[in-house]
């Protein structure tokens, strides 16, 4: 998308209009189905625009986008991390976060699984560290 700002020659009006991208914008104007919003008349061109400059204070949508990929690849980074190193204990992540704790079941690995908001409040409190993390799926869309 590109936003121009367009002028009228018959009623001296400036406005702006998105277009899909340059040639569409060329194309409308071609066919004369450029219009003006206050008068209707055809006669409307671009007019002298101020460039966009990137500054920190004004990040665009892309910028975000941009930002919130290297999140998600990030995570998934992790997650395959988790996945390699640790043992999956599905939903008795509790169970088996006491029993290690506690000392009956000894383990080589770390391990991982579902727990409620719940479950690790009542872990924390009894003095079992655990970590919450976003499990982000392996799909690209």
């Amino acid at each position: 998308m590109i936003k121009y700002q367009l002028h009228c020659f018959k009623c001296n009006s400036e406005f702006e209009s998105w277009f899909a991208s340059s040639d569409k914008y060329e194309n409308l104007l071609k066919k004369k189905l450029l219009t003006c919003i206050n008068c209707g008349s055809n006669t409307v061109k671009k007019s002298l625009m101020s460039p966009y400059i990137s500054t920190k204070g004004n990040k665009t949508a892309g910028d975000d986008l941009n930002k919130s990929i290297e999140i998600k690849k990030k995570l998934k980074e992790y997650k395959n991390f988790v996945e390699k190193n640790l043992d999956y204990v599905g939903d008795n992540f509790a169970y088996e976060a006491r029993s290690i704790h506690y000392g009956n079941k000894k383990r080589k690995k770390g391990i991982f699984g579902k727990a409620t908001k719940n479950d690790i409040e009542e872990l924390a409190e009894e003095g079992i560290e655990t970590q919450m993390i976003p499990w982000v799926e392996n799909k690209d869309n």
